[in-house]
């Protein structure tokens, strides 16, 4: 199976904007039940070999989750006590999904009060309403998720190589994409909010100290129609936007204030895991030596299996 498939965004254009709002109405039952976590970490959901979990989720001094398969295209909903539901992952309206996902909590106990308003996305319709957006390719669904897996080994790797606070590699369903974000320590400026249907208390919270990220985003949604690798650093230091980064198909794109690696420079690459890691490794220098962070207190060498971190 291909490691990187083709993912061009008009061929699943519809099918991207429906996954996206599944996602967070699935999100958005993580967000609801577990306690809040620095910079929103606690509403992510995370990679597994089938899809996207949103890991146990606690509930009456038990646990359930609900995980995305795109492999037989279902959504399970199980519970630490054995039971479970599951959803069949078909073309349908998000209303649809929204109605059959709070049926199948309700039968296995749990209840759940969600804001039904989209976040972080302009125009948007309440999940409870929305009869618009209602494709499914199941095909693309399994690229996507291809993609975020390879994506998730690369950006897995770069992270061992940082000794100071890092996140997870985790896909964060407002924006729809995969990050992994380096801290230098230092508080950062407040955040001047304004994101769509997203409170700017959780906007400044999230950039609350100086940071260096990275992603992966399938596009669509604005001013960049095609799938890219992302970087920037918050706030932006003097000179970022100049800096050279690698490999040559990367660049700064002031419409969106951040460097892009068009995901099929990366997909024809002769080695495209390195290509990935180059791009990440260039614009977190970038970042953190124009930053003036503390990089010999804070980088090592990238980790390898098996083998301990020498010190």
């Amino acid at each position: 199976m291909e490691r990187w498939p083709a993912l061009p965004y008009a061929a699943w254009k519809d099918t991207r904007d429906t996954l996206h709002l599944w996602t967070q109405v699935v999100g958005k039952v993580r967000l609801a039940l577990t306690p809040w976590l620095n910079h929103s970490w606690h509403v992510a959901l995370y990679l597994t070999a089938r899809g996207l979990t949103t890991s146990p989720i606690p509930w009456r001094g038990g646990s359930f989750q609900i995980d995305f398969d795109f492999i037989d295209h279902v959504l399970w909903l199980r519970t630490s006590d054995g039971q479970y539901r599951q959803i069949m992952l078909t073309p349908m309206p998000v209303a649809e999904f929204y109605a059959s996902l709070m049926t199948a909590l309700g039968e296995l106990g749990i209840t759940v009060e969600l804001n039904t308003m989209p976040c972080e996305i302009p125009n948007c319709i309440a999940f409870d309403r929305d009869e618009l957006h209602r494709a499914y390719d199941a095909d693309y669904a399994n690229r996507f998720w291809r993609v975020l897996a390879a994506t998730h080994d690369v950006m897995a790797r770069f992270r061992t190589g940082f000794l100071g606070k890092v996140s997870p590699v985790h896909f964060f369903w407002g924006s729809f994409d995969l990050a992994v974000t380096r801290f230098s320590g230092r508080r950062a400026p407040r955040h001047p909010g304004g994101v769509p249907h997203l409170p700017d208390a959780v906007a400044q919270e999230a950039y609350s100290h100086e940071v260096s990220s990275a992603g992966f985003w399938p596009g669509g949604g604005g001013p960049i129609d095609y799938a890219a690798f992302y970087a920037y650093a918050y706030p932006a230091p003097q000179g970022f936007a100049d800096a050279k980064v690698s490999p040559a198909g990367a660049f700064y794109a002031k419409e969106v204030g951040e460097f892009l690696l068009p995901y099929d420079a990366v997909r024809a690459a002769a080695d495209p895991d390195r290509t990935l890691m180059d791009f990440l490794q260039s614009t977190y220098t970038a970042a953190a030596d124009l930053g003036k962070w503390d990089r010999a207190a804070l980088d090592c060498a990238v980790g390898k299996p098996g083998k301990v971190r020498a010190i």
